[in-house]
């Protein structure tokens, strides 16, 4: 028990500082425009997906929760 806490909090933490570090992602999505007999019309649209901050030091903080009661868990 005492590793799986301990590793849920490192994972948390690993994500909290990716999410500070790159704040969203973006990516690029096909979209059909039009479709007249055998032509199609598309176009490529980018989307960016933000991620909040407060949820980035969130995560961090409940890793090193988790990682400071594994610890003690562990010493007892």
């Amino acid at each position: 028990m005492k590793s799986m806490i301990n590793l849920l909090g490192i994972i948390l933490i690993i994500l909290g500082i990716i999410s500070f570090v790159y704040m969203g992602f973006t990516y690029t999505s096909h979209e059909k425009i039009a479709e007249i007999g055998n032509v199609q019309v598309t176009a490529n649209t980018q989307k960016t997906v933000s991620i909040p901050p407060i949820l980035g030091g969130l995560s961090l903080v409940a890793g090193v929760v988790l990682v400071v009661i594994g610890t003690m868990k562990g010493k007892s």
